[in-house]
């Protein structure tokens, strides 16, 4: 069998696709397909901008101590 990937550009065409499946002539895998974004985008504005300031720091702060520098 052959998968193909489509965009419906009208709601009444989702109905034909259901109908269809339900004929068995087709077999609906996903219906709404994530779209990929970035977390950046996806989080953005999620945390105030100062607790993501105290956040960063912390991250800094850490990884300067790891690294064997202090501030």
């Amino acid at each position: 069998m052959e998968t193909m990937l489509i965009e419906l550009t009208n709601e009444k065409a989702a109905k034909l696709l259901h109908e269809l499946e339900a004929l068995n002539l087709i077999k609906v895998i996903q219906m709404n397909p994530s779209q990929k974004e970035s977390l950046s985008t996806k989080y953005a504005g999620s945390l105030p901008s100062e607790i993501a300031d105290e956040m960063q720091n912390h991250v800094n702060e850490s990884r300067n101590q790891w690294n064997g520098r202090s501030i």
